[in-house]
């Protein structure tokens, strides 16, 4: 996804992305106030062409394309290849079993095209390995059991780092899906709900989200062998500290990113913990958020959050301004139409990944380069 922002704004839209810190009463009261009159509208946005050609794109002609749904995962049938046994029951109007479906999906992470899925109600983890077409579920056995699954996050050793809000603490596991250690704990970790980690595993953040009366709202930062290394943020609603924050991860730069949802936006951090910019805003407007749930952040910097309110993902540029807004609010399951989307990830490829907790789905879609958006404009 080339980083163009001025040509990735679709002509109608316009947006300032403007930051500035929030009243934590004032920005709350807004939110609830539209919420309980109804008038959180979702915006006016750039979606996907209909349902009858079954071709979806965000956004839509006669804009250049910047994704395309690229497949939806479910349970274990959209990898596994069924056998010659699953074939002759289907033939003879038996059902196939369908094992592996989410009962609630949270978050997802990928890598090499390995999918996890962070499932709450079943208290374990979906891994969908694509490549050798074959799923399997971690955290049920009795070492690395897991009670509440959260945010999720890769090194690139493929280790799985698993933020366990009652656990109060991460479970590390391997590719395998085998247990490796523990970081944190109880007296380190109140509620912890997301983790990111460096590409080389020497630092994990870990999002203490804590509680509307608990002043645990930070980022807890660990060495690679699990020792408290430093603490980031405190509650509140000037620049660096935080208020219900729900999800982190880092840029290429090593940058940290900071989805402060109680403060409506989104925050920047130094690897050392620096305050550098916040941006976002309690709001109905393109740019704005009303119920952000999660980010990711791609390659070439560019940020993408979710927001359960809107049914969308939206794009940003690392300066804050709106890039795109993708998907729609879902009435019917179908390619990138979302009735609650939750975690959302970028992987080396570019591809980004949704769960939509209404629809019970994981959701693909990969990026369209220059080319294949010349052609599609063409009608090819």
């Amino acid at each position: 996804m080339p980083q163009r922002p001025a040509s990735w704004l679709p002509r109608a839209l316009v947006v300032s992305g403007r930051a500035g810190p929030h009243a934590l009463a004032a920005g709350w009261l807004l939110a609830a106030v539209l919420a309980l009159a109804g008038c959180v509208s979702t915006p006016p946005r750039e979606e996907s062409t209909d349902a009858e050609t079954g071709v979806f794109l965000w956004p839509s002609p006669p804009e250049r394309p910047r994704f395309a749904h690229d497949a939806t995962l479910r349970s274990a049938r959209d990898v596994q290849i069924l056998t010659d046994a699953d074939r002759l029951r289907a033939a003879l109007g038996g059902r196939v079993e369908d094992s592996g479906g989410f009962t609630k999906a949270y978050d997802v992470v990928a890598q090499g095209g390995q999918v996890y899925v962070s499932d709450t109600a079943a208290a374990a983890v979906h891994v969908f390995d694509v490549p050798r077409r074959r799923y399997f579920v971690l955290g049920f056995r009795r070492e690395g059991a897991l009670r509440k699954p959260l945010g999720l996050d890769l090194d690139r050793r493929g280790l799985l780092y698993v933020a366990d809000a009652d656990l109060q603490r991460v479970v590390v596991f391997d590719r395998l899906g085998l247990f490796q250690r523990f970081i944190g704990d109880g007296e380190t970790l109140e509620r912890p709900t997301a983790v990111a980690v460096t590409p080389d595993g020497s630092r994990v953040y870990v999002v203490d989200t804590g509680g509307v009366e608990s002043e645990s709202h930070r980022i807890v930062v660990f060495d690679a062998e699990g020792k408290q290394v430093a603490t980031i943020g405190e509650r509140g609603d000037g620049l660096g500290q935080l208020n219900l924050p729900v999800d982190a991860a880092l840029g290429p730069d090593g940058t940290l990113w900071v989805l402060d949802a109680g403060n409506f936006r989104v925050q920047a951090f130094s690897p050392d913990g620096r305050a550098l910019r916040a941006f976002g805003s309690v709001g109905t407007a393109f740019g704005q958020f009303a119920r952000p749930k999660a980010l990711a952040v791609g390659a070439d910097g560019n940020l993408f959050v979710s927001d359960g309110m809107f049914g969308v993902v939206q794009a940003f540029d690392p300066e804050g301004r709106l890039l795109l807004p993708i998907g729609r609010p879902g009435r019917r399951d179908l390619p990138g139409w979302w009735a609650l989307p939750a975690g959302v990830d970028v992987d080396e490829t570019g591809r980004l990944y949704v769960v939509d907790q209404g629809f019970s789905k994981v959701e693909v879609l990969r990026p369209i380069g220059d080319e294949e958006a010349r052609r599609l404009a063409a009608g090819g």
